[in-house]
């Protein structure tokens, strides 16, 4: 940025240059300040207008972004630098789409173009900056094509300048195209050129928040789960080591981290930064994306059995226009209303089924949005083989095995994709197990299975395990199918998984015999593992100490021991709480 000449007075020029210093250290805070009071005493040139917008965008006081970016833009273009100009635009257009403000957005990129057109300017470098937003509008309309095509018209032109923003975004840019056109490997390998862009350091904080948010989106949604964490643990520690960071892009960046967390089984970690994200997006700016953070927040909710908690997530999550599926869908069949979910997965399978495309030889994508069906797909065969009856309805089983070979579809296409091959052996070994085929089932399970591994998804991994000690106990290997079902059992009271540990604890076969424990029993004897009375388990739990004592008499009864102390040792030797769990 220009603008670097010291200003007015003593005082003003100390505020400045602290000011500036403070930007370059990521003391966001204290810049924001000190350059505030030096605009006070002199108005800042446009450079420093520019820097003080950035503080104010990373500590999430995104009105004063708006209006410092107005200024700068003013002052650029008053003075004829044609090509700052348009970089603030680009920054006040995205700060405005965050807030909502989409007409303004469209206004102040319509008023840049003028601006480029009336001085001729198409070929300069910060051109390109107005070629993102006509690129990002193309990207939403779905029209990948031409998206690509303008991705590749701007990037001559950001090699020809030295913005290291501008590489970086192209880069980015360049990257979902390829991807969205089906160009799967090329796409990721570009991608992974803006991230390791953006990992050197060069471009601003708010570039980097941005490139490292839609990378790792791109990275979950088509299921690239390695380069996913890879990248995550990278923006772990790039916004550990600037705690200032605070505003929208924060809670971006918290989303897609809490998407990690879950599949790490770290799941308190996942609520807790969860819980931030929506308060950091639905503040005014960001709320464009916090559907996204409360689907989250309903998923992780979910998968512990806190089932009213997870409603609500969900419901918030539709308020802000995100689709709650298929995590409602999911949570209806874990209340065992079945019938629901049925009916709800197969609304949304059918809605999607007109606009997109199961991907062609070699992974290349159909019309439309090919993932968002792969995101339904694997929901869809849990709900409708997942019966307590003693077989699944010939429909649901039909339909079944269609969601599994569209599934194993994709499964092929992107051969390279591990989480794809592990989804897929899962559905269709589910399937087979349904069918009554346990036998055909099996080498699907347990190639899952070490897929799962693989990638460090344990909670994937235990739910399959219950599949495969399924299909042992129908072949008459009884004790196979014990050890399956215990390894399952105990990932699922380390993770927390309330539903899936009653419903494992429930199946016959396991060794030492069937807990019983109901859900709210099972968070009782955590708690009570960890050495805590009935007091402190009811105030955590909010229940009243009269309940607690009888959900803890419940517990001794079914795990047949007689004082709290052999009730903790039974839950910690049996898998039903760690031992480095608090």
């Amino acid at each position: 940025m220009d603008g670097d000449d010291m200003g007015n007075g003593d005082g003003v020029e100390t505020d400045l240059v602290r000011g500036r210093e403070a930007c370059r250290r990521g003391a966001w805070d204290e810049a924001y300040e000190l350059l505030v009071r030096a605009d006070a005493g002199s108005p800042l040139p446009a450079g420093d207008l520019e820097r003080l917008a950035e503080a104010a965008d990373m500590v999430g006081r995104c009105d004063d972004t708006v209006r410092l970016l107005r200024r700068a833009y003013q002052e650029h273009a008053g003075s004829g630098a044609v090509g700052p100009a348009l970089r603030c635009a680009y920054w006040l257009c995205k700060t405005l789409a965050w807030g909502g403000e989409f007409a303004q957005s469209g206004v102040w990129s319509t008023r840049a173009r003028r601006l480029a057109d009336a001085s001729a300017s198409q070929d300069c470098p910060e051109f390109a900056y107005l070629l993102l937003l006509d690129a990002e509008l193309l990207f939403r309309a779905g029209e990948y094509a031409e998206c690509l095509a303008v991705a590749r018209r701007m990037g001559p032109l950001a090699e020809a300048g030295e913005d290291p923003d501008l590489v970086a975004c192209v880069a980015m840019t360049l990257g979902i195209g390829l991807v969205k056109s089906g160009e799967i490997g090329a796409g990721l390998a570009q991608l992974d050129e803006a991230m390791t862009a953006v990992a050197g350091g060069e471009p601003s904080a708010r570039a980097t928040a941005m490139v490292y948010c839609v990378v790792i989106g791109v990275c979950e949604e088509y299921q690239e789960v390695r380069r996913a964490r890879e990248w995550s643990d990278a923006l772990a520690d790039w916004c550990a080591a600037q705690p200032d960071f605070t505003g929208a892009y924060r809670g971006l960046c918290r989303v897609h981290r809490v998407a990690i967390l879950r599949q790490g089984g770290e799941w308190p970690d996942a609520v807790r930064e969860a819980r931030l994200a929506c308060d950091q997006l639905t503040g005014g700016y960001g709320t464009a994306v916090a559907g996204g953070a409360y689907y989250q927040l309903g998923e992780v909710h979910r998968l512990r059995g806190e089932f009213a908690d997870a409603e609500q997530a969900y419901q918030d999550a539709l308020r802000y226009g995100w689709d709650p599926q298929p995590g409602t869908a999911l949570l209806r069949l874990a209340q065992g209303r079945r019938d629901t979910a049925v009916a709800v997965i197969r609304r949304a399978l059918a809605e999607t089924s007109g606009t997109t495309a199961t991907p062609g030889p070699g992974g290349t994508a159909g019309a439309g949005e090919p993932m968002s069906r792969v995101r339904l797909l694997p929901a869809a065969v849990e709900i409708l083989t997942g019966t307590e009856t003693a077989a699944v309805p010939d429909d649901d089983l039909a339909d079944a095995a269609r969601a599994a070979a569209e599934l194993a579809a994709f499964a092929e296409a992107y051969p390279d994709t591990t989480a794809l091959q592990a989804m897929s052996g899962h559905a269709t070994g589910a399937v087979r197990l349904a069918g009554g085929a346990a036998g055909d089932a099996l080498p699907l399970l347990r190639q899952a299975v070490r897929l799962w591994h693989e990638l460090d998804l344990p909670y994937e991994s235990a739910r399959t395990r219950v599949l495969i000690a399924r299909a042992c106990r129908t072949l008459g290997d009884e004790d196979s199918a014990a050890m399956e079902l215990d390894a399952a059992r105990q990932t699922f009271a380390r993770l927390g998984a309330a539903p899936d540990l009653a419903r494992a604890s429930s199946a016959p076969g396991g060794r030492d015999g069937d807990c019983g424990l109901s859900p709210r029993e099972l968070e009782v004897v955590r708690l009570l593992a960890a050495g805590g009375t009935n007091h402190a388990i009811a105030a955590e739990l909010v229940l009243s100490e009269r309940t607690v004592a009888r959900h803890v008499s419940n517990i001794f009864g079914k795990l047949k021991v007689g004082s709290r102390t052999a009730a903790a040792a039974y839950a910690f030797e049996h898998g039903l709480v760690g031992r480095d769990r608090p």
